[in-house]
């Protein structure tokens, strides 16, 4: 027996004597008492039973004097027993209090071993409880996802956010604009003029609208532009020297193949255009600024204007430096793939695997008119395609996130001697005369699968929001394909001032978009690796398999094509055309005979190929790209005005 709490030597004899636990002589006072005049001392003993030795818990009372308590029973005879129950108290809990009434000073309550493991593990819970919640407040601290108590958002703790409460003479009757719009790029653009048409007061704000020049961007797929149709933009690809695209021609090692996109069900309009960035851009906006309820203007978003977890406008800097604040029910960030606000509306998971220089050749035809070129080159591919009637852009891509130095001419050099070696013929005299021009561009290219945190008066869309590998050229698709989900939700909508019931309605904007970008988003992804030379052998395998099923034509040209170009936006789809390129590249390994090391190979390609495709599909979201009807969100009515 072990005293947690010693007490006096004559008691403890009596203890011994009389003991007070439940079967031993002894005698038991009034509880009332005991609570008035008891000192407590906490026992541990083992019980003497037959089965194996249990630890209990023994809450011991010592009185402080023999003729300080009053026994409850005095005329009850010798050896009979008393129960008493005690309820309440001044104890966390209520006791059955046991003894032998024979006038004993002493008194214990056992707390049976079973309530003792159960105190044990609810002390135990509640420390990992709190643990846990401590860590996960502090992450949704980091990102400002927490909510409130009440039910409504906690402030958004980040250095793009500020409180839009600091004496700001807010509009009186409410904000004077419907929508606010960050940046005026592809989806910027072409967002102000979708919402303006739909009767929103729109308030624009770009960092420069002087026309752009960018290397990317350049290609808008057949699905792209018939997204640019059913928004009523399709003029905008007119009187800008645009070119019409009808497909893509691939050269391998001297060998080429050309793949049209399936086209014969549309009308005869309908292709791919490849144009200046820039000038399609700069149509955009000047469409959008002849609405009267669209509003476009140069200035520098700082930050967002939070209010009670809400976000309520943006404030920005004009031109001429002054600091003003723009309130709407509604902030759509578009400002790009350098945006610097998306950090409070996102978790931004941007990867760099490659950077793209940029030429512009001229004086020279592609082998293919009319056609994107894409040449499987060693590290990586090379891209020619037109960009007006006397222009070709060539993008060459260099793994990594850094180029050779341009100042001190390792560029140029690294392109003369590793890379024109690889570029077709017909082009190789332009590609050279580009280079000693000296107007190299480069870009990054990133990729950042959509993992967005719904706030309250505030959306991400673009480049901002989600990005991918340019080699396939669907980042414009993707972005308009979403304006069309977007106008469509916000369509029934004329109130937009409920942010937390619109923020609710939204959320099924993440999972409405799915199929196309997540088809174009795994395509690019799983594309350039594919592409890309490597010393592995199965990888070397699969980039021949893909070469060889693409060119067999059919449904094994078709379907890739029609999938990369938006028209057919299916992922379970992708992912069987995909396998089938691997199941291929092992029949091909097999034939004539399977030997030990072909079938090694054989395994590592399959094994490989699920290691390019399964990685994109989960930061995709393996759900929402292939089971969308089943996410809740997807169900979510508009709220009742």
């Amino acid at each position: 027996m072990l005293v947690v709490q010693p007490f006096s030597s004559a008691s403890h004899s009596h203890s011994h004597s009389h003991h007070p636990f439940p079967g031993q002589p002894g005698s038991q006072p009034d509880p009332h008492d005991i609570c008035q005049h008891a000192v407590p001392t906490i026992l541990a003993y083992i019980t003497p039973l037959p089965s194996p030795p249990t630890l209990s818990l023994v809450l011991f009372f010592q009185h402080p004097s023999p003729t300080s308590l009053t026994p409850t029973a005095r005329s009850r005879p010798a050896g009979a027993r008393q129960t008493k129950t005690r309820r309440g108290g001044n104890g966390i809990f209520g006791a059955r209090v046991e003894g032998e009434s024979d006038g004993s000073k002493d008194m214990a309550v056992m707390v049976d071993n079973y309530v003792s493991g159960t105190l044990l593990a609810f002390l135990l819970g509640f420390v990992v409880v709190y643990i846990l919640r401590r860590k996960t407040t502090a992450e949704k601290d980091e990102r400002g996802e927490g909510r409130a108590e009440g039910g409504g958002f906690d402030e958004i703790r980040n250095d793009c956010v500020r409180s839009s409460t600091n004496g700001e003479v807010r509009p009186e009757g409410g904000p004077e604009t419907d929508v606010v719009i960050v940046g005026a790029g592809v989806a910027g653009a072409a967002l102000a003029h979708t919402l303006g048409k739909e009767g929103r007061r729109v308030h624009v704000i770009e960092r420069d609208l002087t026309e752009p020049d960018r290397i990317v961007g350049e290609l808008l797929q057949p699905g792209g532009y018939l997204k640019l149709i059913e928004l009523g933009l399709q003029d905008c690809v007119e009187e800008i020297d645009a070119q019409r695209v009808l497909g893509y021609a691939l050269f391998k090692d001297g060998r080429n193949t050309r793949l049209s996109y399936p086209l014969e069900k549309f009308h005869s309009d309908v292709a791919g255009r490849s144009f200046h960035n820039g000038r399609f851009i700069q149509r955009m906006r000047d469409k959008a600024a002849t609405l009267p309820n669209v509003r476009l203007e140069q200035g520098t978003v700082t930050s967002l204007l939070e209010e009670n977890g809400i976000i309520k406008g943006v404030q920005y800097k004009t031109k001429t430096g002054e600091e003003i604040r723009s309130y709407a029910p509604l902030t759509i960030v578009c400002d790009g793939c350098f945006s610097n606000l998306r950090r409070s509306l996102c978790k931004p998971m941007v990867d760099v695997p490659s950077c793209f220089v940029g030429l512009v050749l001229e004086n020279c035809n592609l082998p293919f008119p009319n056609h994107g070129h894409v040449i499987l080159a060693d590290p990586s591919p090379i891209l020619f395609y037109p960009i007006s009637s006397t222009e070709i852009r060539c993008l060459v891509d260099v793994p990594g996130k850094k180029i050779p130095s341009i100042a001190n001419g390792e560029l140029a050099n690294y392109l003369k001697t590793a890379v024109a070696p690889q570029v077709p013929p017909e082009l190789h005299k332009a590609f050279l005369a580009a280079i000693d021009k000296g107007n190299i561009k480069t870009m990054p290219n990133r990729s950042m699968p959509a993992a967005p945190y719904p706030t309250p008066g505030a959306l991400l869309m673009g480049d901002a929001f989600n990005m991918r590998h340019p080699l396939t050229g669907g980042g414009m698709t993707v972005a308009l394909s979403d304006i069309v989900v977007l106008r469509d939700l916000l369509k029934p909508l004329r109130d937009l001032n409920d942010s937390a019931s619109l923020c609710k309605y939204l959320e099924s904007f993440y999972t409405l978009r799915k199929p196309v970008a997540s088809t174009i988003n795994t395509l690019a992804g799983a594309l350039y690796k594919v592409f890309c030379a490597s010393p592995d052998q199965a990888r070397k395998e699969m980039r021949e398999a893909c070469f060889d099923y693409l060119s067999l034509g059919g449904v094994c040209s078709t379907g890739p094509v029609a999938l990369l170009s938006g028209l057919n936006p299916r992922p379970l789809s992708l992912v069987l055309h995909f396998f089938a390129v691997a199941i291929y590249g092992v029949g091909r390994l097999l034939i004539p005979f399977p030997s030990p090391k072909r079938l090694w190979i054989g395994a590592r390609l399959i094994s490989g190929a699920s290691g390019i495709i399964f990685p994109i599909i989960k930061a995709e979201g393996v759900r929402q790209m292939f089971f969308p009807a089943t996410v809740p969100a997807y169900y979510r009515a508009p709220p009742v005005e």
